[in-house]
């Protein structure tokens, strides 16, 4: 069966329509439906119920939906592993959010460098809902995030804990805006019931270093990754509010129970390592 089908038939169950699924991958609405119709000729099985709501499985469907992930991974496996750069015994990819790329990954890549240099990298920024996605499809080998949602065949290592801390510009006397920082469902939970005067905020940002930015512009009051913010703690434009509650930010290693687990230990070992090492 062509992997594309496959592809296509997890994206129609990922935006719950045809047409969700044709944007996505950039392909006409008609041959997602066709896609579609090659899949349930092989299968001999109606996989979607179509509607004027989109698209649901059926029975039919939803057993070969663990199936159709492991296709994916098995292929994706396949293709890196026959793909290897000249002189590289075997590859790993490796996922993360933006704001664990410096210094963890980073330092991450140089580790493996120094440690492993027969094995090739491969590296993936995106969102954590996207990097769970492509973990469970197998387009890369493991990923690195902030939080761990639960999701069938997926299992969540944690690497270690960060602490969220509410600093406020230091030059100002006076009372400060306190800025929304998109942090999680969990910590937005936490925050309400420390702050409930503050569950609405003038100003909210959902990406912690443009937040850093706009306070020290224009003065302000935040939540922040304490090690993110130490450098502007040590020189005094940033200060930790007496007596404010501070909240665990737990950075986990999501894999699949498909990863080869061979490869687990390195990546264990070298983020470990990474994480040991940042300021």
């Amino acid at each position: 069966m062509d992997i594309g089908v496959a592809r296509t038939f997890l994206e129609v169950v990922k935006t719950g329509s045809f047409v969700g699924a044709a944007e996505t991958l950039h392909i006409s609405q008609t041959a997602v439906s066709a896609r579609i119709r090659v899949l349930e000729e092989h299968l001999g099985r109606a996989v979607f119920v179509r509607n004027k709501a989109g698209a649901r499985l059926t029975p039919a469907g939803e057993r070969f939906l663990r199936f159709a992930a492991g296709l994916v991974q098995t292929w994706e496996t396949a293709r890196s592993t026959v793909a290897l750069p000249p002189g590289r015994a075997a590859a790993i990819s490796l996922g993360a959010e933006l704001s664990l790329w410096n210094p963890i990954l980073s330092q991450w890549l140089v580790w493996m460098r120094r440690e492993c240099p027969d094995i090739a990298l491969r590296t993936r920024i995106e969102t954590g809902e996207r990097l769970l996605e492509l973990v469970r499809e197998g387009a890369v080998d493991a990923a690195v995030l902030y939080g761990a949602p639960r999701r069938p065949g997926l299992v969540a290592e944690l690497l270690f804990e960060e602490r969220l801390v509410l600093v406020r510009t230091a030059s100002s006397q006076e009372e400060v805006e306190m800025v929304g920082i998109d942090w999680g469902e969990e910590f937005a939970t936490n925050v309400r019931a420390a702050f409930p005067e503050l569950a609405n905020p003038a100003v909210t940002i959902d990406y912690g270093p443009l937040a850093l930015d706009y306070i020290l512009a224009v003065g302000g009051a935040g939540y922040f990754r304490e090690g993110f913010v130490r450098p502007q703690l040590a020189d005094g434009r940033l200060e930790i509010v007496a007596n404010s509650p501070v909240f665990s930010y737990p950075a986990y290693l999501i894999s699949s129970e498909r990863t080869d687990p061979a490869m687990l230990p390195l990546l264990r070992e070298g983020l470990r390592v990474a994480a040991a090492a940042r300021v």
